[in-house]
């Protein structure tokens, strides 16, 4: 398979990104530079946010800056260096360590391409910049939540269901055209794809978020259901917790729905892109399906699909890709597993 980008970004993208990069390996050669560069570039500011020993402003300004040199407003990185020494995972503070180069990269492709990926950018890294605002110093003792849905869809939109769009731009720029009808279908189900898959790790790491301080199930839902975040810090609250977090795997479910509907809008013809498309898809109603059936509040017991289940979704997908009823059939039958 052709690289991504280059051999040193492309170990540090495999490593850093886990089941995606099966995606990554599956997608069209006319895109999947774009992608994976759009991907490692989102996790680079998502690692600069997330580096919990480091001071809440001095990783907001590393990541304002870090914008600023993607957007061309600065000729200068940030100095990530003291960053990239506070963690421990040997491939994130490589990630941080090679933000120069990543950020070169987004002049190898067309003007067009270039102005894609910065648009995305500046939406998911202002996502993420307002995750610590909303968060700064915060702990355990003291849970911040979001206050309303309406924070927690514009959230889920900054940080994945933009890259929705993004994808769809690509797809449509190098791989195919379409009717204008069909053309916004993709666009609305593409942004619900995204929004989907992070509303997914939303809901999956719920006692991982209570113990960094931070809720993203709005208090305005918590309360109607009369529950408070600190509630959700204890395991015996999940009959409690159950009828609020069903509602919430609904509406993931529902996303997910739409993403099924996105890839039927695909062209037949595109393989490798509709292939792409549904392993994330199959990987999502697998979670969701564990979701309903486990205790997520249990902080021992952390929900994810396991890498052998995902080998053999792959392998399912494979059979099932020449035939779009057989493709269907697949994503249905797994939905209702």
């Amino acid at each position: 398979m052709p690289e991504l980008l280059d051999p040193e970004l492309d170990l540090i993208l495999e490593g850093t990104s886990r089941s995606f990069y099966l995606t990554l390996k599956e997608l069209p050669s006319g895109i999947r530079p774009q992608i994976g560069l759009l991907y490692l570039l989102a996790r680079t500011s998502d690692t600069i946010a997330d580096s919990e020993d480091g001071p809440s402003d001095q990783r907001l300004q590393a990541l304002e800056q870090f914008n600023e040199r993607i957007q061309e407003r600065s000729t200068t990185l940030p100095d990530l260096s003291t960053l990239a020494r506070l963690h421990s995972n040997p491939h994130e503070a490589k990630l941080l360590e090679s933000s120069t180069s990543s950020v070169d990269c987004i002049k190898r492709f067309s003007s067009v391409d270039q102005q894609r990926i910065r648009h995305c950018l500046d939406i998911i890294i202002s996502g993420q910049s307002l995750d610590l605002r909303r968060f700064a110093d915060v702990s355990g003792a003291a849970i911040t939540a979001l206050a309303k849905e309406e924070e927690l869809d514009d959230y889920t939109y900054r940080v994945a269901g933009c890259v929705g769009e993004f994808w769809t731009h690509m797809s449509l720029e190098h791989l195919f055209e379409t009717d204008a009808e069909t053309k916004a279908q993709l666009f609305e189900t593409g942004v619900r794809f995204g929004k989907a898959l992070q509303l997914i790790n939303i809901l999956r790491d719920v006692p991982e978020d209570l113990r960094l301080g931070r809720c993203y199930l709005p208090s305005e839902a918590l309360s109607e259901h009369g529950l408070s975040p600190h509630d959700l810090l204890e395991s015996e609250s999940i009959d409690r917790f159950r009828t609020l977090f069903d509602v919430y795997i609904d509406k993931a479910s529902a996303h997910l729905d739409a993403a099924v509907e996105y890839i039927g809008l695909l062209p037949h013809r595109q393989f490798r892109l509709r292939g792409a498309c549904m392993m994330p898809v199959l990987i999502g109603q697998q979670t969701l399906a564990l979701l309903r059936n486990q205790n997520v509040l249990d902080s021992e017991s952390r929900i994810k699909v396991m890498r052998p289940e995902i080998k053999r979704l792959r392998n399912r997908i494979l059979l099932a890709l020449p035939s779009v009823r057989r493709s269907q059939n697949l994503l249905d039958s797994n939905r209702n597993a």
